[in-house]
Order: structure tokens, then C-alpha cells, then sequence
């Protein structure tokens, strides 16, 4: 039997060895199709595409090339990838992404920093998480939604390190700094360290002391204007509203190019009308906010040289800043100190009604920035106009307002957009952002809008399991638009991605029948093409 196995599996062999013998080459089976790959290089190696696995019948694949020609190299490649599994370019597996996001929080962790002289690296006493790709150490606001990530998948050891991180740089330092880098201590970026606490499990009453203290000190470093407010009404990071009342903005201590993008900073200052130091403050401040760049804080939304971030009082600043005041709060009155827990709560009201009637537009259903020398609003719409919700300082008739408007306004094929305004600038229509998605989804879903909320997370890991199918990778931003890797800006396309991996752990564990939706869909895709 074993010989005549052997024999029987010889001449099957040789019978595979004859057809593939007489099969004709990638060249000659797709002709001009072949040809134009090679010769406008679609892919660098020109093995790629040589090795590359048709999902149909090279005859029909052909036929629907003849009949629309692809009118450009973008066109081509999509066509290409429609109709091929290309080695590692689109041959991976949407199935895998929360495997591939679990398997990438160690490529991502960095060891206790101890800084050589001369580098501009911070001090860190524990393991981090970085974001991935140009961003080499630990960033403020990226942490905290790598850390939604991190909860749902083991890794409580490192958001707890992380948080001894923020500490210890809030004591030495006085506050959060954008990124832990000596080039960022000028600035800071959205407040989420009061929310990232939320995230802890340790419930040692000396740390939840020394965490309050904490706390109660960046408070205190977006508050310090209040001591110096001037007839422009404003300083540093505070605003006097018309009524008396105290808001925020973003600032920047310094008002000269960033040490990161300084050639950038110059050549935008070099086309503003403004002052250069005016314009280096403007661009420094939108790095605070994290938006940068966006339509958000130009006077005109095609210009980045009309840029005015420290004329305007931020929505999404003043509602973590809200959410900061009610959780010191709440640590006061846990520790059994009243006074403190009071004064803060007191605070709170007042930016509660400060929030309501200066960034809420009823008539336009909106939460929106407010343009201080203009003393109104802003008019362009934003996802920002969900952070009250995220904090839980929306009504019902809020809630269902802005519901609206996100349908209308901002929900794209692909997730949330940004904003709906198209500048090039990467804050800004066609993108979106994990962030974004994560504070709409759990703003929307804790205030009832169950299902819209629902639907953002679907069509985003639509989009993120589409480009990680195609390119094996997380990415920063996507266009929410085309549904596929996102655009813009002044650095190129970063992939690793901190809160991209995070988001999508969270939506995936929230929603775990998403995935299997976006499965079928992509199968049927797949089956058509």
C-alpha cells in the first residue's frame, strides 16, 4: 500500500508540475494590465505584484479592466487591490485586528527614562506606552485613550505605571506637558488626567492623597490667569466672559516656532498679517489643543496664516476642565475634606452655567467655540460640539439636538468627521480621529442615543478593519470619507497607533458583534469582486 501511495501521489505531482508548465505567465495573462503596474511601479518591489493572487478569473479581471480603464495610479491601485490578494499589502485578515492591537502594546512599551545630558527627553520613573512612529515617548492626551485600550486588554500594570508617570511629572514639572520632551513644557494639551484616575484600580489611600494633590495642582496651572486678567480680559489660559464669569482657552508660554516644527511655523508666519510672535503663540496653542491644525482656529478656514487659537474659548477644553472640578470634588469629599470639596463644586456650577450660555447654540442644535473678540460664536461646526455629552453636561434636549446635527453634519460613511470643512489641514474634513469617535460613542451612549452611538463605532471599525486588511497596520488618522488611510498636515501618515489600538479595543469590546458585521460585509466584497 505505502508504494502504491507513493506512486499515486508521484503522478499527481507530476500532472500539477505539467499544468503549471503550461500555464501561462502574469505577464502574458494580464498584458496591458501588467504592464502599466510595472512600468508606474504600483508597488515598489516588482515581485509584489508577480506574486500576487487573483480573486476572480484573470479572463473576467481583464474584461472589467478593458471596460473601465483606471484613470489614474490611485484608481489602478484600487482596482489592483480589488481584484488581487497582494502579498503583504492586502493580504491580511480583518479578523485579526484585536488580535494585531493586542500583540502590538509591547512593541509600544518604553522603559523608566533616565535623560542624558543634553537630550531633550523627561524623566519617567515607570513603563509607558507611546503612541507609535515619529512619536517616541509618551504624549498627554494620546494616553488616555491607549489606556481604554490597555483595560479591556490585561494590561492594568501599565495604565497604573502610566499614571505614576503623569504624577510624578505634575509634581516635578507643575503640570502635564503635551509630551515628555524639554520642548513641550511651555504647553499642555486636553486636560484628561482627572479622567484617566476613572481608569485606576489601585484604591491605596496614600496614592489617592497624593493623586488629589495632583490633580488639585494642574487645576491650578489652568487657573493661574485668573491672577493676572488685564483689560484684554484675558491671561494665560483663562478668559473673563462678558458676565464675569471664568472660561479657558489654549496658550502657549512661549511665541516662538516650535522646536519640532520650526520651519514650518516660519514660513506661516512670514504670510500672516499678525505680528510673527502673535502667530507663533496662535500655532503653539493649537498644538495644546491637539487640533493641529484645523479650521477651528482660522478666521478663514482655507488660511493656517489667519490663525487666532488663544481669541477663541474651546468647548472641548472647558468640558474636561468641568469634568476636572467635579472629580476633585468628589476625592475632597472622599478624603473628608469639605471645604475643599465645596469650593469645587462651586466652581463647577459656575462653569456649568458659563458652558450653557456661552457654547450652547440652541438654534443651530450645536455646542459650539466661542470667538472672544467677535463675542460670538464660532461658526464652524466640530466634533468638540460632543464633549458635553462625554462629561455629562448635556440635557435631554441637548443631547437630542446635537444628535441631530452629528446625523446631518458629521456622520460621514467611515465614522465622524472632524469637522465638514475640506483644508488640507489634517483636523479637518476628510478625517477622522480615534479620539473623536471614542468621546461621541460614549458621549451619545450614556445619554441614551444608543444607537447612533452604535452606528459611529460600526462604520469606524469599518474603516480601520479595511485599512488594516489592506495594509496591515494600525494608523493615526483615516479618511472617514474614501474609507481608507487619512491625509494632511504638516508630518506624513504615522502607523503604530497608540489611540487607534486603544479605541478600537474599547468599541470591540463594548460591541463584539461588530466585527462579525464588517466580516460579512468584507466577504461579500470579496465575492462580487
Amino acid at each position: 500500500m505505502k508504494i502504491r501511495s507513493f506512486i499515486w501521489a508521484t503522478t499527481a505531482f507530476l500532472m500539477l508540475v505539467s499544468t503549471a508548465q503550461a500555464q501561462p505567465s502574469p505577464a502574458e495573462l494580464y498584458g496591458s494590465l501588467f504592464e502599466r503596474v510595472q512600468m508606474e511601479k504600483l508597488f515598489p518591489d516588482g515581485k509584489t505584484f508577480v506574486d500576487a493572487t487573483p480573486r476572480a478569473d484573470p479572463d473576467a479581471i481583464m474584461v472589467a479592466y478593458r471596460q473601465q480603464p483606471p484613470r489614474d495610479r490611485e484608481a489602478l491601485r484600487a482596482f489592483i487591490l480589488a481584484h488581487f490578494t497582494v502579498p503583504g499589502v492586502n493580504d491580511h485578515d480583518a479578523a485579526d485586528l484585536r488580535d494585531h492591537v493586542r500583540s502590538l502594546w509591547s512593541t509600544l512599551i518604553r522603559q523608566p527614562v533616565v535623560p542624558k545630558a543634553g537630550s531633550s527627553a523627561l524623566p519617567m520613573p515607570a513603563p509607558f506606552v507611546v503612541p507609535g512612529g515619529r512619536f517616541r515617548e509618551m504624549y498627554y492626551w494620546d494616553s488616555y485613550f491607549t489606556m481604554l485600550g490597555l483595560a479591556v486588554d490585561g494590561q492594568q500594570p501599565l495604565i497604573e505605571s502610566m499614571l505614576a508617570d503623569f504624577t510624578a511629572t505634575i509634581e516635578t514639572q507643575g503640570h502635564i506637558p503635551n509630551g515628555m520632551r524639554t520642548y513641550y513644557l511651555s504647553r499642555s494639551q486636553p486636560p484628561f488626567y482627572a479622567l484617566m484616575l476613572d481608569l485606576s484600580k489601585d484604591d491605596s489611600r496614600t496614592l489617592a492623597a497624593r493623586r488629589l494633590t495632583a490633580l488639585r495642582k494642574e487645576h491650578d496651572f489652568w487657573m493661574k490667569g485668573a491672577s493676572c486678567l488685564d483689560a484684554d480680559r484675558a491671561c494665560a489660559r483663562v478668559v473673563k466672559m462678558p458676565d464675569g464669569s471664568l472660561l479657558n482657552r489654549y496658550w502657549d508660554d512661549r511665541d516662538t516656532p516650535r522646536d519640532e516644527s520650526w520651519a514650518e511655523d516660519v514660513a506661516t508666519a512670514a504670510q500672516a498679517d499678525a505680528p510673527k510672535a502673535v502667530t507663533y503663540r496662535h500655532l503653539r496653542a493649537g498644538a495644546e489643543s491637539g487640533w493641529d491644525f484645523s479650521a477651528r482656529w482660522f478666521a478663514e478656514p482655507q488660511k493656517i496664516s489667519t490663525i487666532r487659537t488663544t481669541d477663541i474659548v474651546p468647548v472641548d477644553l472647558n468640558s474636561l476642565m468641568l469634568a476636572m472640578e467635579q472629580r476633585i470634588e468628589l476625592r475632597c469629599r472622599a478624603a473628608g475634606d469639605t471645604i475643599c470639596a465645596n469650593d469645587y463644586a462651586a466652581m463647577a456650577k459656575r462653569r456649568k452655567a458659563a458652558i450653557d450660555r456661552y457654547l450652547w447654540v440652541g438654534r443651530e442644535g450645536r455646542y459650539a467655540d466661542w470667538d472672544r473678540r467677535a463675542r460670538k460664536s464660532t461658526a464652524v461646526v466640530s466634533a468638540a460640539t460632543l464633549y458635553p455629552l462625554f462629561v455629562g453636561a448635556a440635557s435631554p434636549e441637548q443631547v437630542k439636538a446635537v444628535s441631530a446635527t452629528v446625523r446631518t453634519t458629521l456622520l460621514a460613511s467611515g465614522g465622524l468627521r472632524t469637522t465638514p470643512i475640506p483644508t488640507g489641514q489634517q483636523w479637518d474634513s476628510p478625517n477622522g480621529w480615534a479620539p473623536l469617535q471614542w468621546v461621541a460613542i460614549d458621549g451619545l451612549a450614556r445619554n441614551g442615543e444608543t444607537a447612533l452611538a452604535r452606528d459611529i463605532a460600526g462604520r469606524w471599525i469599518g474603516t480601520v478593519a479595511a485599512a488594516y486588511a489592506e495594509t496591515g497596520k494600525m494608523l493615526e488618522k483615516y479618511d472617514v470619507e474614501e474609507r481608507r488611510p487619512g491625509g494632511g498636515g504638516e508630518y506624513p501618515l504615522q502607523d503604530g497607533f497608540g489611540w487607534t489600538n486603544g479605541v478600537a479595543s474599547a468599541i470591540l469590546d463594548r460591541y463584539p458583534d461588530i466585527m462579525a458585521g464588517f466580516q460579512l460585509e468584507h466577504s461579500r466584497a470579496a465575492a462580487v469582486n
